[in-house]
This record gives structure tokens, sequence and C-alpha cells, in this order.
């Protein structure tokens, strides 16, 4: 009988424990599971049985991952705000999962007490108990990747066939475009990438689809869509917070390998706040001077080179606004807000269908959309700058604007240079305001404005000011899910000064400018998954003023003098194709035809055919009428790039593009402050033309944690215009007899290793690269080092860079940026001899000789605050050294002539090693 009792005991106790909702705790890790994976684990791990419909939970997926948690806990967590239910037997160990429906096991409170007359309550929905902050952390991550997306008009049966999903990837905490975003299904080779406004377009078979979303800086999302007809997905990416070990694959580490695209360089603006710059200040043309292929022809200059181009051959955008003088400070801070960036793209050799009028190079500077959802901003201040950023929206998730302005300080540094510059003055300011308004969900307007202004003095009563002013507004419109537009006009202006007036008889003032106003038309249209189409027209109407020469003080007698205006019309029509012909194997193809239309009013003047254009040789001359169409250049460009993937990791690129340019930049000098003369093709000074072919090896390795590449290039350049011996460029009324029209090439290959996560990231870069030009037309006058190639001025055979930031914990980080590179040529006077009982002055071939070479090494060391999330400010503090060895890099070179013999100078700005400090504030 005792027996009996105790075999009752142990069952009631049994009973006791299932009874209570399964007091086992159990852990569970789940990435993607499906649901059988997920049933076979609870079971084997709680003891219970479970009971489902297979096909009404085929399309779920599970991403859990919680510890020592109650079987009712897990399968809370799992469902939680999902259209899943569960319902649990504890007498009976078993539990029962439905769609939609729920089974309520227990009576609700009351239920046998009803009086007549009176309905009986319903049961209580389950309770979900989280009391733990992990458990806490898995609602929203379960809740967001369990979640069945439906997208179009629902049917009751799936069609067959394809259909559109789009829709924008933004920022979940700002409301902002996330440009560069991959979006693509698991397992497939289906994908594609945001463009700026953070759009995309995706063709995919009807039924469920798995999407896997990643962003640069952002956590990876996945997104359950159940596909029935063409319809939008929104989707919202959560700040990356990473922890110092983490492994973080970003967005682009696949689309090195994958994309057709070559020689683009792409960064963000945390990659580009890790550089240390001189005064402590993240500059972003000091990031693109580190990457291969880019170099400069000296220290603080204003302009750089690609691929053995010149200055003047890059296209600079700021948010599709052209900037003709990218720099502030001698060159020292870029004219981009770091605070107000977003990222850049470099285009080097596979430069899209719809930029044109450079040779070289695209640099696409993109700015931030304003918060969406809160106001926020930040500060900072360093030895030389202040600036402020504010930004919040005006209409909540609709309108938002972003305003940024910096100013300088740096009269006290220059009274510490020696004492033939202590009389020196320096400023200038920048500000931005952006304002980004969506009207519905087919359309949405920009407006990006753009000021800025510098103004010097280097010890001399003769003062250099310039100035960028530029507007633009732009409407991207739905058409459908398959094709949209954007729509965009702007105005461009850069003006230039020099005016002096310590001697009131001889002050003057020197004035030249350049206004552009652009209208353009850009459609993409995505055909189907192989097929994406790209094609639009633009036009760009050009108004310069050469020069203007006037008094500067009532008792001057510099006589009024001004060149006359010029003003071209430059248009465009491109179509372009990106075609998959197999998944390993991508070719993008495209056209661009320009036009271009020199414009009167102007006098030209006509030369005797096969001889060179000299005063002497001018037959007369021609005056054409305002707006009258003078001459006109056409010509196609082609634009052709393919890759072909070996591996995963591994893939070769090609590409080939012809090019054209109609506006031309002229300078003579290595002075301090040269004096830069923009110059429209006309009947006598002809296009530039150049051509580029390349190859590329790209490889990544780690899991796409390293990415390396090798890229050869050969490029042609046709009427590149070269100065004359002795030319005389300011205020020319005929600069065509000042210059020269030369053929050049360039070749070279560029090394680079990248590594971007870790505690220790960076890259390497090599690049070796020539640049030759010659002049060997007898009729077009003066011969060039006898009509043989000569480097040109701006030709550096070695460029290395190196870029390390080390994070030794989540607030301190040191950087190193070490540059060298091979001086630039130069021609120097050798030799001293009597002509015509003149002494007069022999140089060298033109450019025989070199300058020092360059080396600088930069450091700093980050500090940032705490990171606690819900504080109102968050601070940080960037310390280092520019120029840590006190290396005395050239920043000008020229010759004096004294007692008898000519010496030569060089000067050099930053010749010490020159700390820095910057505090900056978030708010």
């Amino acid at each position: 009988m005792k027996k009996n009792y105790l075999i009752i005991i142990i069952l009631l106790a049994v009973k006791l424990a299932h009874g209570q909702g399964g007091a086992k705790n159990i852990s569970v890790n789940f990435q993607q599971a499906t649901v059988d994976q997920f049933v076979a684990d609870l079971e084997a791990k709680s003891g219970y049985r479970i009971y489902y419909d297979r096909a009404q939970f085929d399309s779920l997926k599970i991403t859990l991952q919680v510890s020592d948690q109650p079987l009712d806990n897990v399968l809370n967590l799992a469902f939680h705000n999902t259209v899943y239910h569960y319902a649990i037997v504890a007498s009976k160990m078993q539990v029962f999962l439905t769609r939609e429906k729920e089974i309520f096991t227990q009576p609700a409170p009351g239920y046998f007490n009803v009086k007549p007359g009176q309905s009986r309550p319903a049961a209580p929905p389950p309770v979900i108990d989280f009391t733990t902050a992990p458990v806490k952390k898995q609602i929203i991550e379960s809740t967001v990747e369990n979640k069945l997306y439906e997208v179009g008009i629902k049917t009751n049966d799936i069609k067959s066939g394809k259909a559109n999903i789009s829709g924008y990837v933004k920022s979940a905490k700002s409301g902002g475009a996330i440009a560069g975003a991959s979006i693509y299904v698991s397992n497939t080779s289906i994908g594609v990438t945001t463009d700026q406004f953070g759009y995309y377009t995706l063709a995919l078979p009807r039924g469920k689809q798995f999407l896997i979303i990643k962003g640069i800086g952002m956590k990876d999302a996945h997104r359950q869509v159940m596909l029935y007809t063409n319809g939008e997905l929104n989707i919202e990416l959560q700040d990356q917070v990473t922890t110092l070990k983490e492994v973080k694959i970003s967005a682009d580490k696949v689309a090195n390998v994958r994309s057709t695209e070559m020689a683009v360089s792409r960064l963000d603006i945390k990659s580009i706040k890790q550089v240390p710059a001189v005064f402590g200040e993240a500059d972003v043309l000091r990031i693109v001077l580190t990457l291969p292929g880019v170099q400069t022809v000296g220290e603080a200059t204003t302009g750089f080179n690609v691929r053995g181009g010149a200055a003047d051959q890059n296209l600079i955008l700021l948010d599709d606004k052209t900037i003709y003088n990218p720099a502030h400070f001698f060159g020292f801070f870029s004219a981009f807000n770091p605070d107000i960036v977003k990222g850049i793209e470099l285009y080097k050799s596979t430069i899209p269908e719809k930029f044109g009028g450079r040779l070289s190079s695209v640099l696409e500077v993109t700015d931030r959309e304003g918060n969406k959802k809160n106001f926020a901003g930040s500060a900072g201040i360093g030895l030389l700058t202040s600036r402020l950023n504010i930004e919040g929206p005006i209409v909540k998730d609709k309108t938002s604007f972003i305003f940024g302005g910096r100013t300088s300080y740096s009269d006290w540094l220059l009274k510490l240079l020696p004492e033939e510059y202590k009389h020196s003055h320096a400023s200038f300011y920048d500000l931005n305001l952006d304002i980004s308004h969506q009207v519905d969900k087919d359309n949405n307007i920009y407006i990006t404005t753009y000021l800025s202004n510098d103004n010097f003095r280097l010890n001399s009563d003769t003062t250099y000011s310039y100035s960028n002013k530029n507007a633009n507004i732009k409407w991207k419109h739905n058409f459908s899910t398959k094709l949209y537009s954007l729509l965009s006009v702007g105005y461009d202006g850069y003006k230039y000064d020099i005016s002096s007036s310590a001697n009131p008889v001889n002050a003057y003032k020197l004035k030249f400018g350049i206004n552009q106003t652009n209208l353009k038309a850009d459609f993409t249209y995505y055909l189907n998954r192989n097929n994406t189409f790209n094609f639009g027209l633009s036009s760009i109407y050009y108004k310069l003023n050469p020069g203007s020469e006037t008094p500067n003080s009532a008792s001057s007698l510099i006589v009024p003098d001004k060149v006359a205006n010029e003003q071209a019309l430059e248009s465009a029509l491109y179509l372009g194709d990106k075609f998959d012909i197999t998944p390993d194997f991508t070719i993008s193809a495209g056209i661009r035809y320009s036009l271009y239309n020199y414009l009167g009013a102007q006098t030209i003047r006509n030369y005797a055919p096969g001889l060179p254009r000299t005063a002497l040789n001018v037959v007369d001359s021609t005056t054409y009428g305002n707006g009258k169409v003078i001459k006109t250049y056409s010509r196609p460009e082609i634009r052709v790039s393919a890759r072909y993937n070996i591996d995963d990791d591994l893939s070769l690129k090609a590409s080939y593009n012809t090019l054209a340019q109609y506006i031309h930049q002229l300078s003579n000098t290595t002075a301090i402050s040269p004096i830069d003369i923009y110059k429209l093709s006309d009947p006598n000074i002809k296009p530039q033309y150049g051509s580029q072919v390349s190859f590329g090896v790209f490889k990544n390795a780690k899991q796409n944690t390293i990415e390396t590449s090798v890229e050869v290039y050969y490029k042609r350049i046709d009427n590149y215009l070269d100065y004359k011996s002795g030319a005389t460029l300011v205020m020319s009324h005929a600069i065509e007899q000042e210059v020269l029209n030369t053929q050049g090439k360039a070749y070279g290959v560029e090394f680079s290793v990248r590594k971007t996560t870790g505690k220790l990231n960076g890259w390497i870069n090599y690049t070796y690269s020539r640049t030759f030009l010659k002049q060997d037309d007898a009729t077009a006058g003066q011969l060039i080092n006898g009509g043989a190639y000569y480097p040109a001025n701006y030709d550096k055979p070695h460029s290395f860079n190196f870029t390390g930031n080390y994070r030794i914990t989540h607030r301190y980080s040191v950087s190193l940026d070490v540059t060298y590179s091979t001086g630039r040529p130069i021609t120097l006077p050798i030799a001293k001899y009597f002509s015509n009982g003149a002494e007069r002055v022999f140089y060298s071939d033109r450019n025989e000789y070199r300058i020092p070479d360059y080396f600088r090494s930069d450091f700093s060391i980050n500090i940032d605050g705490n990171h606690k999330v819900h504080q109102k400010f968050h601070n940080s503090w960037t310390v280092g050294v520019y120029n840590l060895t006190g290396r005395q890099n050239a920043y000008s070179t020229f010759f004096q002539e004294q007692g008898g013999s000519i010496n030569s100078y060089q000067l050099s700005i930053f010749a010490k090693p020159i700390p820095f400090i910057n505090y900056n504030i978030r708010f």
C-alpha cells in the first residue's frame, strides 16, 4: 500500500512540475532556422511534443539566441508580433503551433460562473514576461526577422513569372538615405545596390523570397517577402555598433570583386575621419591623395592629378554642383565640410556615361540628408578653424534641413613664420544649406547650396581672393517600379581677383570669373535583372570673364583693360546598359555624344595656313554677333567595361573609355599664388580628347575582409595646351599665340591592399606612372625639346601611401599616414651667354630636372568621450603632429640673379613638425 502511495506522489509531482508551464529552462541559438529545425531542437531540449502544419510555416525563418529560459519564454520571443501563435498543454507535454488562429487550453476566469443572459468571457492572450535585458534585445531582432512582408496586390494563388519590388533604404535613426546599400536574395546571385538617394528596384520571381540587406556602417538586415505583384518595400537599417573583436563584412566588400566598375574608390565619412590631417580636421582631398593613381605636384597645392592627367582634367562635384577650386588656406583645407559630407566616389577609369567634360576623373562628393526624425548637430574648434552643423526635421519624416558653416582665424599662426612672412593674412569661410522634401511616395525634391570665400596676403600689399557660389534643385520622380527620373537645374559660379594699393600710382585690381548654368535629365529603366538602362541628356551654358584690369585708387595711372567675355553651350545625350551575360560575366557598355557650340559676340583672328600663330601671321579677323554659333565640335564618347568572376573572391576586369573636354585651364608659374586662366575651345583652340584602356585583377582574402588589386592602364591625350617659353597668360587678348597644342601619353601600374575591419585597418598603395608630352609640329611654331617627348610638369614616377588606424579601445585610437613621391619636373637655368651685346640665360630642356622627393608622415590620437546612448552631448578630441619628421618639402621654387650669378631658392611652408589639437562635440 505504501508503495502505491509513493508512486502516486511521484506522478503528482511530475504532473505539477509540467503544469507550471515547463519549469525546465533551455538555451537556443537559431540563425535563419526553418520551422523543422526550430521544432526538432526544442523537442530534444524540452521533452515536449510539438504539433504544427508545415505548410503554414514554410515561409518562417527564425533568428533567436536566448540562454536559460523557460519554453514558453522561448516561444514568446520567437512568435512575438507575428501571425504565429502557440498553446502549451503541460499535463500532456504537448505544444500546438498555429498561424493566425489561437488555441486556448484553459477557460477564462469565471467561465463557469456566468449568470443567465451574460456572455462568457474570452480567454486572455498569452502573457509575455520579459524580465532580463538580453531577452528584451531579442524581441527587436526576432520581430523584424520573422515578420512576413506582403508586397503587391494580394491574390489567393501565386502567379508564375516575375514582379518588381522597389523602395528606399534609410537610416532608422535619422531617416536619411543610405546610398550603396546591397539588397540581394539569399543563396543566389540576384542583387542590386541603392543609388545616391537610397532607392532600389529589383525583379524577382513571384512568391516567397528571403532578402539580405547590407549597408556600409549599418547593421545587416533580413526581410521575408511574399511577392504577389509589383510593389514597394521600404527598409530601415540600424547603425552598426561593433565590438573591438568583431569582424564586420560591409556592403562594398563583395562589390570590390563583383561589380563591373574598376578604378573606382568609395569611402564613407567614418573612414575619412580616421586619417590624420593638418590641424586635426578631417579632409576629403587629403584622403583622395592617399588613393592609388592620385598625386599632387607639391605641398599644399589645390589640385590633384589622376593617372597622368592635369589638375583641370578632373570633374569635382558636390551633390552635382561643379566646384572649380576645391581648397582653402593655400590648399591645407578642402572646400568640403566634413560634418556635412556623407561619402566620396572617385572614378578613374570606368566613368559612367552621365558624366562628361573632363578627361581624367570624376570626384563625386555627396552630402548627408538632414535628420528627418530629430534635431541634432555638431561643432568643432581647432587651432585655425571652427565649425558648426545643425540638422533636423521641418516636417517630421517628410522634410528636413542640414546647415553647416566653417570659419578660420589663422593670422596668429602666420605671425610665427619667418620675419619676411610675419605681416601676412589669411582667412576663409564656407556655408552649406541642404533641404530635402518628400512630396509623396513617388516624388522627392532636393535643394542644395554652397558658398565659400578665401582671402589672403603674403607679407605684401597684394591681396588674393576667390569664392565659389553654387545652387542646385533636383526632382526625383518614380514613374513605376521599373522607371524613375532625376531632373536637376543648377548654377555654379567661381571668381577670383587680385588687388594692390601700396603704390597709389599703379594700384590695380584684376578680376576673373566663370559662371555656368546646368540642366540635366537622367533616367534609369530596370528592364529585368539582367539589364539596367541609364539614359538622359544634359546641357551646360558657360560664360567666362577671362580677365579685366581697373585702377584701384583715384590717383592710379592704370589704364582700364578687359579681355572679351566668352560663352559656349555644351550638350550631351547618353545611353548605357549593364548586361549580365552569365552570373559570372557582366558587361557594362554605353555611349555619350557631346556637342559643343562656341558662341558670339566675339572677334576671331584668322591666321595664314601652315604658319605659326603669331601676331605677324594674322591675315584678318571675323566678328560675330551675340549668340551666333562661331564653331561647333562634336564627338561620340565610348564607355565599356567588363568583369569575369573566376571565383567568389577573384575577378578580372577591363575597361575602355574615350572622353572630350572643351574647357582649358592655363598656368605657367610655380609662384605661391598662381593665376590660373580659363579658356573655352574656339576656332583656334581645339578641345582636348583622351582615351584610356585598363585591366585589373581583384582578389579578396580572409572572408572578404582584405581587398587587393593590381591595375594597369595606358592613356592617350590630344590637344593638351602647354605654354610657349616666355608666354604671358594674364590679360592676354590673343591667348592662342601664347600656347601650343601637344600630344600626350600616360601609363602606369597601381597596387592596392585595403583592410577596413578589425582593430587594425587601413590601406597601402603604390603607383608607378609616367606622363609625357610632345610638340613636333613645325608649322605650329616653336618645337619643345626638338619635338621629342618630355615629362609633363606633374609627372611623378613613384608614389607610395600608407594609412593605418589602430583602435586600442572604444574611446582611444591612433592613426598614422605616410606619403612618399618622386619630386616633380622643373626647368632650370644652367648657363649665361652674351648675344647681340646682351647677357642672356640659357635654360635646360623643358622639365629635364626634378625638385627633391616628397616625404611626409602625420600622426594623431583620437579620444572619444563616453558612449552612453542617451546622453545629450558626445565629445571627442584629436591630438597629433603634422609632418612628424620635420622634412622641408618644397612648396615653391624660384630663381634670382644676385651678384652676377643666378641663385635658386626653395620655399617650404611647414618645414617643422606642426602639433595640432581639435575638440569636437555632437548633440
